[in-house]
């Protein structure tokens, strides 16, 4: 029997390109379901632009409804000073989504399920509301971390805590969309595995059809976590914005 976790290795095709301090460094099937996503989602862009129509067709209509999704809750959750970084977020947001549906498709990776591709988007999010922080406000920036109104001897203990709180955000929403997307799999992986088994265990095969019909509503399922997963991850994102931002 396959194993459940066989989808998330990462393989290298062909010979290293380069090396950097001696490791070599490779083109491998996440880069390739990385590249497709970008190419995907540039392509339904496109699409949907193409026309620009006063009645809009089909691509139309759906470029236009994730656009205005994603304004809408980039003006609710980070205000309207954000609009600039609107772009920004967008490409986050698409970018995720498209890596999440590619991962859908049989044979096919799960890049959103490998932590490090998460943790280098939030080090680049986070990258971001840092300077944005510090070139708005300069150094008033760090009474971020200092709770308003607390009393001054309870500094010595929330300061800390406000700043560890602000620094592990960048794990918390890597380890939020890899456990989500890793455990969906698993468990699509394990139902299918359970119903193969079934089909051919003599009298038990009758029973087959229930991990096979349970698999198909997991299937459901994903498509639609692993839209939630993206917008949940944009919608947080705009939420450490704002702090940079209006320094709420």
């Amino acid at each position: 029997m396959i194993s459940p976790l066989e989808e998330f290795e990462i393989h290298s095709y062909g010979s290293p390109l380069f090396t950097i301090a001696g490791h070599p460094v490779s083109f491998t099937n996440s880069a390739l379901y990385m590249l497709l996503a970008i190419m995907g989602s540039s392509l339904f862009m496109v699409a949907s632009m193409r026309r620009q129509a006063l009645v809009p067709g089909r691509w139309q209509m759906m470029g236009e409804t994730v656009y205005n999704m994603v304004a809408n809750m980039v003006a609710g959750a980070a205000g309207e000073k954000a609009k600039p970084y609107f772009p920004f977020i967008f490409t986050i947001f698409i970018f995720i989504l498209f890596c999440n549906l590619l991962g859908m498709l049989p044979y096919t990776l799960e890049v959103t399920s490998h932590i490090l591709i998460n943790f280098a988007i939030a080090i680049l999010l986070f990258t971001v509301i840092l300077l944005t922080g510090f070139i708005r406000h300069g150094w008033h920036f760090f009474s971020l971390f200092v709770p308003h109104g607390a009393p001054k001897f309870m500094l010595l203990f929330l300061v800390p805590i406000e700043i560890l709180s602000f620094a592990i955000r960048p794990f918390s929403l890597s380890i939020r969309l890899f456990a989500n997307m890793m455990a969906g799999h698993i468990l699509l992986g394990v139902f299918a595995g359970m119903t193969a088994m079934l089909v051919t265990a003599g009298w038990l095969s009758a029973i087959g059809i229930l991990p096979l019909l349970l698999n198909i509503a997991i299937t459901g399922f994903e498509f639609f976590v692993a839209f939630l997963q993206a917008y949940i991850y944009a919608i947080l994102a705009s939420v450490y914005l704002r702090d940079a931002i209006e320094m709420h």
